[in-house]
């Protein structure tokens, strides 16, 4: 079986290399490369649209503020201790 195969795989790959019907040897034409950095560079015809700015409270901001940092400081302190957690297991 295994001398099948040997002789079987150089046969595919033989084969698979020839199956290609593309023309390497073709020149890029200009349709194909140019039009797309020609579109790319026609000038813009509509005119910007000012985006809605959101108002918030200063109070909402300002809690908000203080949950995320409360939030960050509790992470922190997490990370810290298992940190110091796989440092104590890597010391024994």
């Amino acid at each position: 079986m295994k001398k099948f195969a040997l002789v079987l795989a150089p046969a595919v790959f033989a084969l698979a290399a020839c199956g290609s019907t593309e023309d390497a040897s073709a020149d890029a034409e200009a349709d194909t490369v140019e039009m797309p950095a020609d579109e790319a560079l026609e000038p813009v015809a509509e005119e910007p649209v000012d985006a809605p700015v959101a108002e918030t409270a200063p109070a909402e901001t300002a809690a908000a503020d203080a949950d995320a940092d409360a939030a960050a400081d509790e992470a922190a302190e997490a990370a810290a201790a298992a940190a110091a957690d796989v440092a104590a297991e890597a010391a024994q």
